[in-house]
């Protein structure tokens, strides 16, 4: 077969997977479809629709939109959930095509409510992103739990036939506010469930990890949820979408500096923008918006939720349910974690995620399972589901276990250390005190976060495969010799970095991946990859050196000197499989995720075209400066 005839043949063979695939998406979509018209046709004929502005303590009225069961042999609970998303539909005769966390409620008959959040479409009143908390507030003071608790004394009150049991539930950002729920909770209140919830916008959520500005997910986001509202309106402000190409890399490299984009294109009219190019260091803006410290003495059972794939809030669910533990709860805490993007629990299957097959329906498991027993015991009397204080799914070998403590008894710290050569193990390393590998990181040619060509971030790069970045001439790669028996961890992964650098600052990117043997089946979902050699993202995190020492008081690093730089990488439960390998990435940029850093020591937000700098960096591998992931290593504790 010629050069001709065998593209000729590829592309036939391109459009037959296409043709079955897009088959496959027509029968999974029109399924879909008719279970939401199902949804439809039952909420209309069994829930009534109502709205009403519910008063708070100081005046201001939130809109609210509550869907009451026509009939029920019982008096029901209250499920609630608060967003600065918009209810909609706007209207008594409009309704949504499902409620509440799952239409499993609407068909338990729950009442179930959404409010818009203070300042927020309909609501009145100004809003303010991540509101903080107030401890010991004056009369005249509100937040997100004073709104919460007025919002549920009016319920109560003013509901007929409820049983006087409320719950809340929100995702994302509206799992920000049911966290909020929690603080000084109503005497109704008697489950909560955050699930990937907002908890702290620099160090690990949304906009910054580490400190590191996440430029592509925040740009495209604040666009529109920073925007101007200057009266109560049920329209939202749609987002930036002039970018005139569908490549992001080029058009944040074209951007330039961050200055550049409020000179472009917001022109001081963001707000939130405006306020995160203010606060560039952990400051009391920042410490004060986080409800973690305010997690005590808490009253309701919580479940909080997240996902192990989650591109948005994978801190938010781990740091939640840990601050809860640091204070010794009495009532139950729960934290489930499963194998998803942001979201993903609440829809689909949750079967498979790009290439990789999680062999059940997980989400479903999770929804009729833990959810639903969860707020039916708390809410309804139903028989107590005994959850455990962690339901967990370990991706690698695809099972659920119930902990009970996260992380489990018995994991084991170990070190995984880089070595000459490209080498990682658990063994220290004996080379020469001057043992080190080196990279130029350049400004002008930042190492992409993926492989595909795309403008809006989305969550594929979070299972991604990892070969296109391990070509890089300025990414460092270590991996393990072929494992003989199987790797499980489970719990927090640390990086601990000897380097240097010939500037002043600099960014370093840690990726932990699962390497699959060459002769690894291709049993992906997407029938054209060759999982021979796939390197699955595992793990992958950013911190900015500056901050290597405070969050809250940047310092400059020393060019030429070795420097210790460690930091969290969050959590992970995961079996490296007998027959795979284990892999460590290190980059100094992961672009446009990330913003990139100019290596000289200068507020980043301010910075010009002259502060972009080209420099060294050294990552050191010897007895005195041991470069390392610190996994958890789970030997099989509960």
């Amino acid at each position: 077969m010629n050069y001709k005839d065998h593209q000729r043949s590829r592309q036939q063979g391109k459009v037959i997977f296409l043709g079955f695939f897009l088959f496959l998406l027509a029968h999974q979509l029109a399924a879909q479809v008719g279970a939401n018209k199902a949804d439809s046709i039952y909420i209309r004929e069994n829930y009534t629709k109502m709205e009403r502005m519910v008063p708070m303590r100081d005046g201001v009225k939130l809109f609210t939109s509550i869907y009451v069961p026509k009939s029920a042999a019982t008096p029901s609970p209250i499920l609630l959930d608060r967003t600065p998303y918009s209810v909609a539909p706007y209207g008594e005769d409009k309704y949504k095509t499902s409620l509440g966390p799952s239409m499993l409620f609407a068909k338990d008959k729950y009442i179930i409510v959404y409010q818009d959040v203070r300042g927020r479409y309909m609501s009145e009143g100004d809003f303010v992103a991540v509101r903080p908390y107030i401890p010991n507030k004056k009369p005249t003071e509100v937040d997100e739990a004073t709104d919460t608790y007025d919002t549920i004394d009016w319920l109560i009150k003013n509901l007929p036939n409820n049983n006087g049991k409320v719950g809340t539930w929100g995702i994302s950002a509206p799992g920000f506010y049911t966290t909020m729920t929690l603080l000084d909770a109503h005497p109704a209140l008697k489950a909560v469930s955050p699930q990937a919830p907002v908890t702290d916008w620099f160090m690990g959520d949304d906009r910054h990890h580490n400190g590191a500005f996440f430029l592509m997910g925040t740009f495209a986001f604040l666009s529109s949820y920073g925007a101007p509202r200057p009266v109560p309106s049920a329209k939202g402000t749609p987002g930036y979408s002039a970018y005139g190409t569908p490549d992001s890399y080029d058009f944040y490299l074209k951007m330039g500096p961050i200055r550049n984009i409020d000179k472009t294109i917001f022109k001081g009219t963001n707000a939130i923008w405006n306020e995160m190019m203010t606060h560039g260091t952990y400051d009391e803006f920042w410490q004060a918006r986080t409800p973690v410290p305010h997690l005590k003495n808490l009253k309701p059972a919580v479940m909080t939720v997240g996902g192990w794939f989650d591109q948005e809030d994978l801190y938010g669910p781990l740091k939640t349910f840990a601050g809860i533990e640091r204070n010794k709860p009495t009532s139950p805490n729960t934290l489930v974690m499963g194998p998803w993007i942001h979201g993903g629990f609440a829809r689909a299957t949750g079967e498979a995620l790009g290439n990789i097959r999680f062999d059940s329906k997980t989400s479903t498991f999770y929804r009729e399972s833990i959810e639903y027993p969860f707020f039916s015991h708390y809410l309804n009397d139903k028989p107590d589901p005994q959850l455990p204080k962690a339901y967990i799914f370990e991706t690698g070998s695809n099972q659920w276990h119930k902990y009970d403590q996260w992380p489990p008894k018995g994991v084991e710290q170990k070190k995984l250390y880089f070595h000459p050569n490209g080498k990682l193990s658990f063994d220290a390393p004996s080379a020469s005190p001057t043992s080190f590998d080196e990279y130029v990181s350049d400004p002008a040619k930042p190492v992409p976060f993926t492989n595909e060509i795309r403008i809006i971030r989305g969550s594929d790069f979070m299972y991604e495969d990892q070969r296109f970045a391990a070509t890089r001439p300025d990414v460092l790669v270590y991996a393990s010799d072929t494992l003989t028996e199987d790797v499980t961890i489970a719990g927090n992964v640390l990086a601990d970095l000897f380097v240097s650098t010939t500037g002043t600052d600099a960014d370093f990117v840690v990726k932990l991946i699962d390497v699959y043997p060459n002769n690894a089946p291709n049993n992906s979902p997407i029938p054209t990859t060759k999982m021979g050699g796939f390197q699955l993202l595992i793990r992958g995190e950013v911190m900015r050196a500056k901050f290597r020492n405070s969050f809250s008081k940047p310092e400059a690093m020393k060019p030429g000197a070795v420097t210790e730089v460690k930091f969290d990488m969050q959590d992970a439960c995961h079996t490296f499989k007998k027959g795979h390998k284990i892999m460590v990435q290190v980059q100094s940029s992961w672009f446009p995720l990330v913003d990139r850093n100019p290596q000289t020591f200068v507020n980043i937000y301010q910075a010009t075209e002259a502060d972009f700098k080209k420099a060294t960096h050294r990552v050191y591998f010897s007895p005195k400066s041991p470069s390392s992931v610190v996994v958890s290593v789970n030997k099989g504790g509960q």
